[in-house]
């Protein structure tokens, strides 16, 4: 490892960088569970469909924001973490397209079946 990638933990600086970035880990860990809780609270029309997962995605990468400039700073190119964004995304779009719908039982949300057409036909032929 380089100076560069080591965390000092010598002194109380080091202490609370370190206790700093737990706490970021924590969060950004915890972030997605606890977001799939505000669906039934904001509404069904924010974060469903597109718009919602974009939002989600928006929120995603300013999470992965650190590791992206670490990234960059370690590979000293944007190639990295070009990289990592691109794999976040095929992840994030494979995820909210096909796994999430596979498991919330929405799949044939989906792919819905055509109503059948009813016809009533009155006494008089109106």
């Amino acid at each position: 490892m380089t100076a560069a990638t080591t965390v000092a933990t010598t002194g109380a600086g080091g202490r609370v960088r370190a206790l700093l970035t737990a706490l970021w880990g924590v969060v950004t860990g915890i972030a997605p569970h606890v977001l799939h809780h505000v669906g039934p609270l904001a509404g069904a029309a924010i974060l469903a469909g597109t718009g919602g997962r974009l939002l989600f995605f928006v929120v995603g990468l300013a999470a992965a924001t650190p590791m992206l400039i670490r990234l960059y700073r370690r590979f000293r190119t944007w190639v990295a973490p070009a990289i990592a964004v691109a794999v976040f995304g095929v992840t994030y779009t494979l995820s909210s397209l096909f796994i999430g719908p596979l498991i919330s039982g929405d799949a044939d949300a989906a792919s819905p079946e055509p109503a059948s057409i009813t016809t009533t036909t009155h006494e008089h032929g109106h």
